[in-house]
C-alpha cells in the first residue's frame, strides 16, 4: 500500500498547532530540544495528519530503561534483580534512572529517554501523565507501569499483585489468633494498593464481627519512620491495639524499633505482620510474619512484556496480577489475656 501523503504542509501544521515551523520540524525529525507539552500538541496533529516522523536511530545496545522515583530501599532492590534477571535472558542491558515523584518521573526525563531510546521503559510509579504516553507512543517506546495507583486507562499494560487478598490474609491470621483489637499502618492514601490492602483488613473484620475504629487505621509512606510515627500514635492510645498489620516490611520494622524502645515485647505483647517479604524479614528478631508480594517475580514479568511489546502490539492490552501469600513467622501469636 502506498503511504498516505500529508495532507497539510509543515507550515500548516505548524500554524494550527500554534508553534513556528523550526518547532514542527524539531518534532518531526526526532529533536529532543521541545517542552514536552508542545511536543505532544504538536505530535498529534502530525500523526492526525499522516505524516512519519524520522527517529534519532536506535543505539547499538538493546537497552530497557527502569525508572524508580527512589533508589535507595531493600524494596527497589527486589525489582531491580528481577528485571535484570529478564532482560539478560533475552540478551538485553538495563538504565537505572531514578525521577520524579512516586505519582510520575519529572518531565526532564521525558527528554533523556528520547535521546537514550530504549526498546522500552519499565515504569515503577502510580500512573503517567497523557503527554509523557503520547510522547512514547509517538516515538514507538511502548512501556509497563508496576503496581499502578488506579485502573489504568485503555492502552496501559501493567503488573501488579493481589493487594485486598494480602491484607485480608494477614488481618485474618490475627483474628484466628485470638486478636481483637487490630490496627492497620498502610501506604499513601492516593495508592491504589495502599486502599485495597485496608479494604481487605476492613473485610476481614467485618466478616468477624469485630469493630474498627477510625483511629486504628492510619496512612503513612511505607517507610521505616512513617512506620515508627503511627506505631508510637497507636501504642499511646487508652486502649492500643494488641496486633498491628503495616503495609509495607519497612513499615513494620518501624513498629519493632518503637516496640524495642519502649519495652514491648513482639510477639508476647504486641503481633506485627509486614507486607512485601524483603529479605530482611527474615533476619530481624522476632523473624517477621509479612504478606509475600512476589517484587521480582513482578519485575520479571514486567521487563518480559516491555520486551514484547517492542516487537509489536499485543491486544487486548496485559494487565497481569499476581498472587500474594501470607507467610507466618515469629512476630505473631495470641493476645495476652
Amino acid at each position: 500500500m502506498a503511504e498516505r501523503e500529508p495532507r497539510v504542509t509543515l507550515a500548516e501544521l505548524a500554524s494550527e498547532a500554534g508553534v513556528s515551523i523550526a518547532t514542527a520540524s524539531k518534532v518531526l525529525n526526532g529533536r529532543s530540544d521541545v517542552a514536552a507539552a508542545t511536543r505532544a500538541r504538536v505530535e498529534a496533529l502530525l500523526d492526525r495528519h499522516g505524516y512519519r516522523r524520522r527517529t534519532t536511530g536506535r543505539p547499538t545496545a538493546r537497552l530497557v530503561e527502569l525508572v524508580f522515583h527512589e533508589l535507595q530501599s531493600a524494596w527497589s532492590i527486589e525489582i531491580i534483580r528481577g528485571v535484570e534477571e529478564a532482560a539478560a535472558a533475552h540478551g538485553v542491558s538495563v538504565v537505572l534512572t531514578e525521577s520524579g515523584t512516586r505519582h510520575a518521573p519529572a518531565d526532564d526525563w521525558l527528554e533523556g529517554v528520547i535521546q537514550r531510546r530504549p526498546i522500552g521503559v519499565v515504569l515503577v510509579f502510580s500512573e503517567l501523565p497523557d503527554p509523557m504516553r503520547s510522547a512514547l507512543a509517538a516515538r514507538r517506546i511502548p512501556f509497563v507501569i508496576i503496581d499502578p495507583a488506579g485502573d489504568p486507562p485503555v492502552g496501559v499494560p501493567s503488573v501488579s499483585s493481589a493487594n485486598w487478598s494480602g491484607g485480608l490474609s494477614a488481618t485474618r491470621h490475627l483474628i484466628g489468633l485470638g486478636h481483637e483489637r487490630i490496627a492497620t499502618i498502610t501506604g499513601p492514601e492516593d495508592m491504589m494498593c495502599s486502599l485495597a490492602r485496608v479494604d481487605g483488613y476492613r473485610s476481614a473484620m467485618n466478616a468477624a464481627g469485630l469493630p474498627i475504629r477510625d483511629e486504628w487505621i492510619r496512612f503513612g509512606d511505607f517507610h521505616l519512620e512513617g512506620g515508627a510515627r503511627h506505631a508510637a500514635e497507636l501504642l499511646d492510645l487508652p486502649e492500643p491495639p494488641t496486633a498491628i498489620f503495616a503495609g509495607s516490611d519497612l513499615q513494620a520494622l518501624g513498629v519493632y524499633d518503637v516496640a524495642r524502645t519502649r519495652g514491648i515485647r513482639i510477639p508476647d505483647e504486641l503481633s506485627v505482620v509486614g507486607f512485601d517479604d524483603i529479605p530482611l524479614a527474615e533476619w530481624v528478631s522476632p523473624r517477621m510474619t509479612t504478606v509475600l508480594q512476589p517484587l521480582e517475580e513482578m519485575a520479571r514479568e514486567a521487563a518480559k512484556l516491555v520486551i514484547r511489546l517492542a516487537d509489536g502490539p499485543i491486544s487486548p492490552t496485559p494487565r497481569v496480577e499476581l498472587a500474594t501469600r501470607l507467610v507466618v513467622r515469629e512476630s505473631t501469636a495470641p493476645p495476652r489475656r
